[in-house]
């Protein structure tokens, strides 16, 4: 029996922990290149960069299923939450609360898409799962008291942090969102979502009439955007490809303690009881999360569609007219109905309710 078979969240989770890994950085740079620039500036430096990487990291269309006509109202909302509201809220504050209580706060993203993923997709959440969950909330919740209690910046502090929850919500949404369009080919899903948010604030920057950036700070944003918004958001959609919007959310919510090292190493020294207090619960949080075994005997619908796959996986036995490829294809084949029992997650294969 193969690792994938033995451990089926294995891949899912060390790509979702690459994502995270590249967007946790991301945050106290933000903070830092963004000194002095707009929110919607910030947000559409952050957007050109990642449709720039997205374009380029397109794969050939025997590769991966190519997006639809069909997709463009649900990319127009990923866009909205994730490339619009949430990158403006956490620009703006960014630039009113610390960078390390910040990326502590993102890890309320893992809460609101799970969420969500269970209302839309009736993804499984046991019991484990759900305390996961309100001890992320707790964590936040210390954060919150923590710069409510600090003298130093007043209401301002938190009305920061309580923007950088509201930008947890909206990528929640996106997140979810984004669940159905994770077959498709993720370059040109991030081409297409970062090429809508960047076009949108753009066009809202210049309403508001901020000023344009100097030239080193709106490179710097963009590089960011390439690999913290754009490289991610690449494998993020992998991630929830292999097992399901709820548990890559887990997962990615490590990219907070990641900022928040990056911060620290950058410098900042804002730490307090109240930050430690939420930092530990939301570490605990994410382990219980992670924690989570789950298998049964299950059905198999037919069905008919196309994505990216692979013939030694279990699920795709169908045959070829040409030789049979070798490794990860892409075409539109049928699933003949089926029954068994195996460790599995809610990836593209297992939606299957509860």
């Amino acid at each position: 029996m193969n690792r994938t078979a033995r451990w089926p969240a294995l891949r899912g989770g060390l790509i979702a922990l690459t994502a995270a890994v590249l967007f946790g950085i991301s945050t106290p740079l933000v903070q830092r290149f963004g000194v002095g620039v707009g929110s919607f500036t910030t947000a559409a430096l952050l957007y050109a960069g990642a449709a720039l990487i997205g374009a380029l990291l397109r794969r050939p269309i025997e590769r991966e299923a190519r997006v639809q006509r069909s997709d463009a109202p649900r990319l127009g909302l990923m866009a909205l939450f994730g490339a619009v509201i949430g990158p403006v809220a956490l620009a703006w504050g960014l630039q009113r609360t610390s960078g390390a209580s910040a990326s502590l706060m993102l890890t309320l993203e893992a809460v609101f898409t799970a969420v969500l993923a269970r209302l839309w997709y009736h993804e499984t959440l046991d019991r484990r799962v759900v305390l996961a969950m309100a001890l992320l909330t707790l964590g936040g919740m210390a954060l919150v008291l923590d710069r409510a209690n600090d003298g130093s910046g007043g209401a301002g502090q938190m009305l920061g942090l309580l923007a950088v929850m509201a930008a947890t919500a909206a990528w929640g949404v996106d997140n979810t969102l984004s669940r159905a369009v994770a077959g498709r080919d993720p370059g040109q899903v991030v081409m297409f979502k970062g090429a809508l948010g960047a076009a949108a604030t753009t066009l809202v920057a210049f309403d508001f009439g901020e000023p344009l950036p100097g030239l080193w700070p709106a490179l710097a944003l963009l590089v960011v955007g390439a690999t913290g918004y754009g490289l991610s958001l690449r494998f993020y959609l992998l991630a929830q490809r292999a097992f399901g919007a709820a548990r890559t959310g887990s997962v990615f919510a490590f990219a907070p303690f990641v900022g928040a090292l990056f911060a620290f190493l950058l410098g900042e020294r804002s730490g307090s009881a109240w930050m430690l207090a939420g930092a530990v619960l939301m570490a605990a949080g994410i382990v219980l999360h992670l924690a989570e075994s789950h298998g049964h005997e299950h059905a198999h619908d037919e069905e008919e569609h196309e994505h990216a796959h692979r013939h030694d996986d279990g699920h795709h036995t169908h045959d070829h007219d040409d030789p049979l490829p070798a490794g990860t294809h892409s075409h539109r084949h049928r699933h003949a109905p089926t029954r068994h029992a195996h460790a599995h997650v809610p990836d593209e294969h297992h939606a299957h309710r509860h």
